[in-house]
Parts: C-alpha cells; sequence; structure tokens
C-alpha cells in the first residue's frame, strides 16, 4: 500500500510539472523565470509554394484501344505503327519495325527523295541539237514523261506541258536562222534516248499493268506518259514509247526518216521544252497515283546521286537521297518509284517518322502534305468507295497516301484526332486480302481519330 501511494504522488507530481510546461510555454515564461522565444502569429492567409515552371505534363491515361479492329479478317497480314506526330511516342505496332511492300505509298518516299536531290523547282528537259551529218537533227530525250504530241494550248492531266509541234517550230526557225543549212530540208531524226539504261519494264511487275493502263514503260522520251488518251489517268499504254515520240517529232519535222543514235559533244541546241516543276506534277503523282511519273523521279534521283540510271540503281540512290531527312534506313529495298513492285520493302515505322516530317513542313516536305489525298475532299481518298457512312466523320481530318498492289492494301499519312492530337500512321494489310480491306483500313483509321492520345497499345 505504501508502494503505491508513492508511485500514485510522482504520476500526479509528473502531471502537474507537465501542465505547467504548458501554461508556461503559452504564457512565454517557465518555472525560475527563464523566457522563451515568442512564436510567430499565424498570417490570416498561408502562403502557398509556387510549381516549378517545368513540371512535368500529365501523363495521359492510354485505355483506348483499336484492337478489335486490327483483328478483322479482311486486314490479311497486317503490319502497323502510329506515333504522335508532335512528340514522336509510338502509341501502337504490329510488326510496324518490318521493312514489307508498300504498294502506292512509296510514292511519298519517291517524293521526299526527289525533293530532296533534285529540289522542287527541277525540270526535265527535251531537247534537239543539230545532227553530225548533213540535213540531220538529235531529238534527244531528258525523261519528261509529260511531254505531248497533242496541239500547243491543250492540257493533260498534268495540266500546262511541253509540246513536241514547240519543239519543231523552234528546231525549223533556227534551222532556217543558220546560213550554213538555211533553205536545206531536214532529212533525218536520230533519236538520243540513252538518259536512261537498263530494261524499261522491270522484272518484278505484272505486264498487264501495261495493257491495263495503269503504267507505262519507263523510257528518257515518250508522249503522253505512254498513255493512249492524253486526259485519262487509266489508259492503255504504249509498247514502244520512244518509236511513237520519235514518229510525232518526224511528221512535225516534214517527214524526216528516223534512227537511233546519239547526240555530238558539243553541238549546236536548235530548241528545247521543259516539264511542269516537280512541285507542279505532285498532284498527279500523290493524289491520282501516277506510277509512270513517280519512275521517271525515282530514275532522275537516282541520276543526281550519281548511282546510276536504271532500276538496278534505286536501292542505293534512295537512301542516300532519303539521309537529309535524319532518318534511319536500314532494311529499306527499293525495286521501283511507283510502288507496284512487290519486292519493295519499307517499313510502317520509317512512314510514321517520315510522315511527322512531312506534317512539320520540314524542308519541302510541305509540298507533300499539300498533295496528299483528304478523307472525302480530293484525290484518291475522296473516291465513293473511301470513308463514306458512319466513317466520313473524319472527312477533312484524314491526309494519307493510298495503296493497291494485288497482294496488298495500304495506306500511310496523318489523322488529326477528336482530342486535335495529329497521329502520324502506316497500315498494310497483305497476302490473303481483296477490296473489303479498304473498308477494314478505313475503320481503323476512324478508330485512331476517336482515341487520340489516348490509344493503347493493346
Amino acid at each position: 500500500m505504501q508502494w503505491e501511494w508513492i508511485r500514485r504522488r510522482e504520476v500526479l507530481a509528473v502531471a502537474a510539472i507537465a501542465g505547467a510546461l504548458v501554461v508556461g510555454f503559452f504564457a512565454g515564461t517557465v518555472s525560475q523565470g527563464v523566457a522563451l522565444a515568442t512564436m510567430p502569429t499565424p498570417s490570416a492567409t498561408p502562403t502557398l509554394r509556387a510549381l516549378p515552371t517545368n513540371s512535368p505534363a500529365p501523363i495521359p491515361v492510354r485505355t483506348c484501344s483499336v484492337e478489335a479492329l486490327s483483328t478483322d479478317a479482311r486486314l490479311g497480314n497486317m503490319h502497323a505503327r502510329v506515333a504522335n506526330a508532335l512528340t514522336g511516342e509510338v502509341l501502337f505496332d504490329r510488326d510496324g519495325g518490318t521493312p514489307n511492300r508498300t504498294a502506292s505509298v512509296m510514292k511519298v518516299v519517291t517524293s521526299a527523295a526527289a525533293l530532296a536531290a533534285l529540289g522542287p523547282d527541277y525540270r526535265f528537259v527535251t531537247r534537239v541539237v543539230k545532227g553530225a551529218e548533213p540535213g540531220s537533227v538529235v531529238l534527244i530525250g531528258g525523261g519528261d514523261p509529260t511531254l505531248t504530241d497533242a496541239p500547243s494550248g491543250e492540257t493533260t492531266i498534268f495540266g500546262s506541258v511541253a509540246h513536241l509541234d514547240d519543239l519543231a517550230s523552234q528546231t525549223i526557225a533556227a534551222w532556217n536562222a543558220d546560213p550554213s543549212t538555211a533553205g536545206t530540208p531536214i532529212t533525218t531524226l536520230v533519236v538520243d534516248a540513252s538518259r536512261y539504261s537498263g530494261p524499261d519494264w522491270n522484272p518484278t511487275w505484272d505486264y498487264k499493268e501495261l495493257s491495263d493502263g495503269t503504267t507505262s514503260k519507263v523510257t528518257a522520251l515518250m508522249v503522253n506518259t505512254g498513255r493512249a488518251d492524253a486526259r485519262a489517268n487509266t489508259s492503255p499504254r504504249d509498247e514502244d514509247p520512244v518509236g511513237r515520240a520519235a514518229s510525232a517529232f518526224a511528221n512535225l519535222l516534214g517527214g524526216a526518216s528516223v534512227q537511233m543514235g546519239s547526240a555530238p559533244a558539243g553541238a549546236t541546241i536548235l530548241g528545247q521544252v521543259a516539264s511542269p516543276a516537280i512541285a507542279e506534277m505532285l498532284p498527279q503523282i500523290l493524289l491520282y497515283s501516277d506510277n509512270t511519273a513517280a519512275d521517271a523521279l525515282a530514275f532522275e534521283t537516282a541520276i543526281a546521286t550519281g548511282t546510276g540510271n536504271s532500276f538496278d540503281a534505286l536501292a542505293t540512290a534512295y537512301p542516300l537521297a532519303l539521309e537529309s531527312y535524319g532518318l534511319d534506313t536500314a532494311g529499306m529495298n527499293v525495286v521501283d518509284g511507283s510502288g507496284l513492285s512487290d519486292s519493295n520493302a519499307i517499313s510502317p515505322a520509317y512512314l510514321t517518322r517520315l510522315f511527322a516530317k512531312i506534317y512539320a513542313r520540314e524542308g519541302h516536305l510541305g509540298l507533300i502534305m499539300d498533295n496528299l489525298p483528304v478523307a472525302r475532299e480530293k484525290g484518291s481518298l475522296a473516291y465513293s468507295d473511301r470513308f463514306v457512312g458512319d466513317n466520313a466523320v473524319v472527312a477533312g481530318r484524314v491526309w494519307a497516301k493510298t495503296g493497291w498492289i494485288d497482294s496488298g492494301y495500304t495506306l500511310g499519312g496523318v489523322v488529326l484526332a477528336v482530342d486535335e492530337t495529329p497521329l502520324a500512321f502506316a497500315i498494310y494489310a497483305l497476302d490473303d486480302i481483296n477490296s473489303t480491306a479498304k473498308q477494314a483500313i478505313d475503320n481503323w483509321v476512324v478508330g485512331l481519330y476517336n482515341c487520340g492520345n489516348t490509344l493503347a497499345n493493346f
């Protein structure tokens, strides 16, 4: 009992001392007269610490999926990639790093390579020079696919182009202005088509494309891109484009005989005509997928890079021409400029990076952006079978190049999503496919539009 009483008294004493200290603390004093520092009076409104100006942006919650659209059987063997065109962040990938056939989306790569190697103002020039033999002139093909035998003043699908009758008039005038030839006839037309070499038909192409009217042989001299009808996108093509052009020009000169040959060094120029600039040719190449003009650009790109002047030179020429864009071309294989070949190989990953630069209008790439088909508005994306019905919601919001060959349907470009995020994308539907793949591709792109920056990679 005594110890219990003592412990209780100690507890009470400690409690009393603690109470005194608390009272003394708030009163500013403690026992024995020792002063405490006066506590500051809290302000009525607390001062909030400002957030750092470089605080990270909130990370988007990626919960929006296009997986169901991606597994549509109509897409066959699908390869695709999607990236934020502003940041480069990859949002979706299905084997997008594997190089594969692009079909006509290749024309975007061809245009980018030509703009880098040649510039937007480059023009194909067709010349006539004085021949080495008396009475002869030499017609030198400059690769111009747009040259026409239509009368001056008439236009073709390329608009205002170079005309053979203009070139003939210049030639005759210069011939007659030269005292050494004035009053004498032009009896021989020598044709020099040596600017391009190798086969004029790519061995990987199906020859039916010629009669179907989708593409021509690639020669340094032709008229109307080899078309029977200069105003039709699809028209049967010439078996002998050089011969047709030469015969038409010989008739304009008064019926000169035609022979193949080459121009003498340093020969006097009697006349010349130039094609539209590359910048003016891009609408026909990109909006309406002109194969022949694209392959002519490819050959000129090879010449400009010093790699050759044939189909065989393209695999080396394209990486050289494209290197200024700073994109890795490893694994790229280029067989033609049009995309007709199954042997072309460019990855969706490369295309998405290129389309991001096109969207940003780097260098001359804005010219490609300006001439891409637009959903429901222009070019091949305004056809009656693209982005129709509910998919018309993306009208004016998709800029993309279409592609089709027997073994694949493709689409690559930029979609401005509902949340205003620009998404660069490329999708290949390959192998076991048919024309219904176009609808499945359109559905998939609309899925991208709806997801925007919340697109998830699942």
